[in-house]
């Protein structure tokens, strides 16, 4: 299972490129990830355009003809997620170092899931359900379905940061050793007593 199961039936060949991506982040090769993505993207720009794309059509110029086309929020959103695509898996394709750009991969991965569901929904006519879907972290990094809601595990990790943090008790005492003799305070006690009784003695 991955995130984007439901690309399936809708188009299998995008399917395969993004599922590609998925693999690519949880091996922690994030640049390939982003890579991935942008080609993605290419290829759903490809499909909305249709016949008015031709072989030598770049992607600039295919996105430059779907923002002429502009008509909803929702083709603003998509055509913007395609922008983000193009422009991170550019810079990945031409670094001259390997970045672990894992939080920026995963936002690509983030940006192709709008993007696919848009393309899904307003373009190939699916089922508007999908539009319910929320991209899941735990299925992209372990390939399983979590069995919890976004807001259950809102509420687990808020509990964790609010318990108070239990200190260890120590159960050692340090015994003192009983001092013998008089103290300090029991001598200056005497002295005195001694000096008022001698004086009243004198002046009786």
């Amino acid at each position: 299972m991955n995130n984007f199961d439901f690309l399936k039936k809708t188009d299998k060949n995008l399917y395969e490129i993004i599922s590609e991506a998925e693999k690519l982040y949880r091996d922690e090769y994030f640049e390939q990830c982003m890579v991935q993505t942008r080609k993605f993207g290419e290829n759903i720009c490809k499909n909305v355009i249709g016949t008015r794309c031709t072989p030598d059509s770049t992607f600039d110029e295919m996105l430059a003809t779907l923002k002429d086309k502009i008509k909803s929020e929702q083709e603003k959103e998509f055509i913007d997620d395609l922008y983000f695509l193009k422009k991170h898996g550019n810079a990945s394709a031409h670094s001259n170092s390997v970045k672990k750009e894992g939080i920026l991969a995963l936002e690509c991965l983030q940006r192709a899931f709008e993007a696919a569901i848009n393309y899904s929904v307003f373009y190939t006519k699916s089922n508007s359900d999908i539009l319910k879907l929320q991209y899941d972290i735990d299925l992209l990094v372990t390939g399983e379905k979590s069995k919890k809601t976004l807001s259950e595990k809102y509420k687990e990790g808020k509990k964790r940061t609010n318990s108070p943090k239990t200190k260890k008790q120590s159960h050692t005492m340090k015994s003192t050793k009983k001092k013998e003799g008089l103290s300090t305070f029991q001598i200056l006690v005497i002295a005195s007593f001694i000096i008022s009784t001698l004086i009243l003695l004198f002046l009786l």
